[in-house]
């Protein structure tokens, strides 16, 4: 297996030269930006360099390993180490000129994910974990909020980009939360929610459709610093639940009791 500490620090340095490519492109008036599966599913050309600047780091140092990126796709199968990339977290809030987005970096190792980083260039914040060893916000150990009850618990969450074309779109979740909470925050960047949760900023987290590599890096830092991810059961791709343990589950169990009270609704 390959020394994950000096891997580490390669993939930071990988994320801050990124980082650099985004800053010195934020807030240009002649962005170009395409749409992808819908009008708000959006790709811009910092996407892209961002993705190419990562992969061809990758392929320079470990030529064997596989890479699965939001924009590329997966270039190898059946290879012991896979490393999952997104970009840009958040590009609708880069196009709009939001300062929250970030990059996240995954490694996986017969497919367990050992390795993640999520920066956030704007604010300068290096969230980090390795398998084992621990979850780290520019150096400080991170730990989840030991809170039990939701009443006084900040959640965050975000909508599904085919909102408007399917009724799963998590408004009935969001509805349902928003009186049982001390608040709900949707910042548009899913690594940077579940970093936070990790950092104990955030009590709790849930939403539908997620990708991979919105989730990679940032769930092995939940876990690290001592929180639990459960997924979602009959949603679509990846839908996950995050929080310390007891959170979990009441999230978890809002939104499975909801659906089954639905489900009764609609076949009664």
């Amino acid at each position: 297996m390959i020394n994950l500490n000096k891997t580490l620090e390669e993939v930071k340095d990988w994320a801050r030269e990124v980082g650099e490519i985004q800053k010195d492109n934020f807030g240009k008036q002649d962005l170009k930006i395409s749409s992808k599966t819908t009008e708000i599913d959006l790709v811009t050309e910092v996407d892209e360099m961002s993705e190419k600047y990562i992969i061809d780091r990758i392929r320079e140092r470990y030529p064997e390993h596989g890479i699965l990126s939001e924009e590329a796709g997966k270039d190898k199968e059946n290879t012991e180490y896979m490393w999952i990339i997104d970009p840009l977290d958040g590009t609708i809030n880069y196009a709009q000129g939001l300062p929250i987005f970030a990059i996240s970096i995954a490694l996986q190792y017969k497919k367990e994910t050992v390795l993640g980083v999520v920066y956030l260039p704007m604010l300068d914040e290096m969230f980090q974990a390795i398998k084992g060893e621990g979850a780290y916000l520019n150096g400080k150990r991170l730990k989840v909020n030991d809170r039990r009850d939701l009443r006084y618990c900040v959640l965050a969450t975000g909508f599904p980009y085919d909102r408007a074309e399917d009724d799963d779109n998590n408004v009935n979740y969001f509805s349902n939360f928003v009186p049982k909470v001390k608040g709900i925050r949707r910042m548009g960047a899913a690594a940077y929610d579940l970093a936070n949760v990790a950092a104990g900023r955030l009590d709790g987290y849930w939403e539908l459709k997620l990708s991979i590599w919105d989730i990679a890096a940032a769930s092995l830092m939940i876990e690290e610093a001592g929180g639990k991810i459960k997924y979602i059961p009959n949603k679509r791709e990846h839908s996950i639940v995050a929080g310390n343990k007891d959170i979990c589950n009441k999230i978890y169990d809002e939104i499975n009791n909801l659906s089954y009270e639905e489900d009764l609704t609609t076949f009664s």
